[in-house]
């Protein structure tokens, strides 16, 4: 990131305050982010028998890493099938081309 192009942002998660320099771009999907958080522990308090609010976050961050385990594994089958499909491609093209 460049000096020019960062902003100041303070971020809000679990009821504490984080002061963040992010990129000017990188603004609304920050914001967002914390927002979906935050309504991600909101709901996690009304449904969950929790301590404090590690409890809470240590949830949160099981859910975010399981999804991004299941989103690499997808992408990593649509690449293999992708690539499978190029393949195929690619040999009728030259089977094709060289008749």
């Amino acid at each position: 990131m460049s000096g020019v192009d960062e902003i100041k942002i303070n971020v809000v998660i679990a009821e504490r305050s984080y002061r963040l320099t992010v990129n000017k771009a990188d603004e609304a999907k920050v914001l967002k982010a914390a927002e979906m958080l935050n309504e991600r522990i909101k709901s996690y308090k009304q449904t969950y028998d929790y301590r404090d609010y590690q409890d809470l976050l240590s949830m949160l961050c099981l859910q975010l890493a399981t999804l991004n385990v299941k989103y690499e594994s997808d992408a990593a089958y649509k690449d293999q099938y992708l690539e499978q499909k190029l393949d195929e491609l690619s040999s009728l093209l030259s089977e094709n081309i060289g008749s």
